[in-house]
């Protein structure tokens, strides 16, 4: 819902600005996804990972991680004016990977760390995770795909592992590492010059951006049946734009289809939309109470008829 809404909402604003149609499709695919990164940093901030909401928002990104490397396909087979074979040709590919990886997470690699377990000790464990990491990012790199791709399914596989938990703990002070590099990257990506001359439509973008995310993620969320609450504390958490809207735009710049400021404004919306996250989120809970103090009671009534904050836990077959 929330990534064909913000394709549209993306390609309008676009047109609206007066922008080529190849700067307005790759416009939409740059606001269709929110950073994992940011949303997890804030969560972690607030001690906010184990509630209801942040779980659904967790699940999301993941769902949009993978639906990305999709539309990154589309996008290159756009821009280089292939056929629909052509784009079918690497989606096949990408399935096939994605088998391949279920496979080898299922069966070998949970599998060899049980049957060396005794050997590893902590030290040894975080080389063999980041080993597996950085060579499924190379087999990804291989084959055509992102980084990122091959990033995420190592960290699947390894989640699904019985020392999980353990590789979790021990690669943190990594993650914080590498998260400090992509923000002070990210700042060094702003020109002030480009910030003065773009001002508006940086503005403009990043108001649409904020409330298409809101307003369809929580629309989203409410038509899997979650409470009106939950449903808000999940929009207001994906606000922004991130790390994927990056890669959009170098797929952009490299094919040499998209115009020279689209980048340095995606990157200043990014940046804004990420300051106002954590308002955002630490305001959910205040706008939930003023929304609801403002529906009408026959709207109420619909939507506890319809959703439940026990949702998930409903819909389970006894028998499961």
């Amino acid at each position: 819902t929330v990534m064909g809404a913000m394709l549209f909402i993306g390609f309008g604003a676009g047109q609206l600005l007066g922008w080529s149609e190849m700067d307005c499709i790759f416009l939409g695919g740059m606001l269709s996804m929110s950073s994992t990164m940011i949303i997890l940093k804030a969560y972690e901030e607030y001690k906010l990972k184990k509630e209801k909401f942040a779980q659904l928002v967790m699940g999301t990104l993941v769902i949009e991680d993978i639906a990305g490397i999709f539309m990154l396909i589309v996008l290159s087979a756009i821009s280089v004016g292939q056929g629909i074979s052509g784009i079918g040709s690497e989606i096949g590919t990408l399935l096939l990977m994605l088998v391949v990886w279920l496979i080898v997470g299922i069966y070998l690699i949970p599998t060899c760390l049980k049957a060396i377990a005794k050997l590893l000790n902590d030290e040894l464990l975080i080389i063999v995770s980041l080993a597996i990491c950085m060579g499924m990012v190379l087999i990804a790199n291989a084959i055509g795909f992102s980084s990122a791709l091959g990033a995420f399914m190592a960290g699947s596989i390894l989640a699904g592992t019985v020392r999980g938990e353990v590789i979790e703990r021990l690669t943190k002070p990594i993650k914080d590492l590498f998260g400090a590099v992509f923000f002070i990257s990210v700042g060094m990506l702003i020109q002030p010059n480009m910030l003065v001359e773009y001002i508006w439509p940086i503005i403009i973008i990043s108001i649409v951006t904020m409330f298409g995310q809101m307003i369809f993620s929580t629309l989203g969320m409410l038509f899997s049946g979650q409470s009106l609450r939950t449903a808000m504390r999940g929009g207001f958490s994906m606000v922004q734009i991130g790390e994927f809207s990056f890669i959009v735009a170098s797929l952009g710049m490299s094919l040499g289809v998209i115009s020279d400021f689209l980048y340095p404004i995606v990157v200043c919306v990014s940046v804004i939309t990420s300051f106002l996250t954590p308002v955002f989120i630490r305001n959910a809970e205040r706008a939930y109470g003023v929304v609801d103090k403002l529906l009408p009671q026959g709207a109420k009534v619909f939507l506890k008829r319809n959703t439940s904050e026990r949702q998930m836990t409903d819909d389970k077959d006894d028998d499961w």
